[in-house]
């Protein structure tokens, strides 16, 4: 079902359009322009190039370079916009393809990531695109597609200030990312969009129950506990609200909602944005949660503790079952928002390895 929204493209599929455009110039002295590449899920897009470069260096020999403008859609990707480069070299016999990070784009420092310590942060999957697309140029030019490949993101290791990458140990630059090569619309308004439509999709299928999940793990575990289909999951993020008001003017029969401890804590506490830029687990109210059953001495203990999961884990050492209680209190606020909607819910609390923490119904 279209959304309207103007889905983008990934750093991964601009880097393989470029390095394609890149090493076809190497071969032939040409660069193909606009150059289209294949997508691992059948798209096949053509890429305008922003940069063409021949030349030679005397250490190195011949090079060629290309460079694609990446254009995200409607999503607010902080690379939008941003000129992926990709320099191309010959490299030695039977070596394949080499990837370096050039300006820009990170390398890998601490364990732990899909990569090895010390290579380009270029995700598998643009790598293998990237390898993938090398070889059938080398296979129409003649080449040997022995060569040694350069991603670079003009300004790129100022953007990586504002991600994640230097806590996960990604250091100088970006991440070259990208599964499925497409950049699927995710802004505020748009993923608030999306969640509408997926309402609409499940009425429209005849569902009677859906599942309103934060992330990828809970999702999981609620197909797992439910057999719900592909079609009845609301991909809800950070967006409780969204789902609630939706659902209040659209009911569905049944709604569950799955989600880690530390966002459904905020919902329990009323939030319905529970987003970590816009609302805070509070430990005061977890503390109050646990008063009743748990003693003043353990709802002390939680009220220091420096997240949600750390108080959860208290309880469970002392035997109180904190995941029940927020699951009850988020369901408190759920049925809150739906303002006496023909929606019955429950909640499922779920901990970061996708256990079941907590329950209610």
């Amino acid at each position: 079902m279209s959304t309207g929204l103007r889905y983008g493209w990934t750093t991964g599929a601009c880097a393989t359009a470029a390095a394609t455009a890149a090493y076809t110039a190497l071969l032939t002295g040409a660069f193909p322009d606009p150059v289209e590449i294949a997508l691992p899920r059948g798209r096949r897009p053509a890429f305008a190039l922003a940069v063409e470069a021949l030349g030679e260096d005397p250490p190195g020999g011949p090079w060629a370079r290309a460079g694609v403008v990446k254009d995200a859609g409607d999503d607010p990707d902080i690379t939008h916009g941003a000129l992926i480069r990709a320099t191309v070299r010959h490299g030695l016999p039977g070596t394949g393809v080499t990837f370096r990070a050039g300006p820009g784009v990170g390398t890998v420092t601490k364990p732990g990531l899909p990569l090895p310590v010390g290579e380009p942060a270029i995700n598998p999957v643009p790598r293998q695109m990237m390898r993938d697309h090398l070889a059938e140029v080398a296979a129409a030019y003649g080449g040997s597609g022995d060569v040694v490949l350069e991603i670079s993101v003009d300004g790129g290791e100022e953007l990586a200030r504002r991600t994640w990458n230097p806590r996960l140990g990604i250091l100088g630059g970006l991440s070259i990312l990208g599964t499925t090569g497409v950049v699927v619309p995710y802004s505020c308004s748009a993923w608030i969009d999306s969640i509408r439509r997926g309402v609409d999709v499940a009425r429209a299928a005849g569902h009677r129950h859906v599942a309103a999940c934060t992330g990828s793990t809970s999702e999981r575990v609620a197909t797992e506990l439910y057999g719900l289909p592909e079609d009845a999951l609301l991909d809800m993020g950070d967006f409780a609200g969204a789902v609630l008001k939706y659902l209040r003017r659209h009911p569905v029969p049944r709604l569950t909602v799955a989600g880690g401890v530390g966002k459904l804590s905020k919902l329990a506490d009323g939030h319905l944005d529970l987003h970590s830029g816009r609302s805070q687990v509070n430990t005061e109210s977890l503390a109050a949660m646990v008063t009743a059953s748990g003693g003043e001495e353990l709802a002390a203990r939680v009220r220091t503790a420096n997240s949600a999961l750390h108080a959860l884990t208290l309880c469970q050492a002392a035997g109180v079952p904190l995941g029940d209680l927020i699951a009850a209190r988020a369901r408190a606020t759920a049925l809150d928002v739906l303002r006496g909607a023909p929606v019955e819910v429950d909640v499922i609390v779920i901990d970061r390895a996708g256990t079941l923490v907590g329950r209610a119904a």
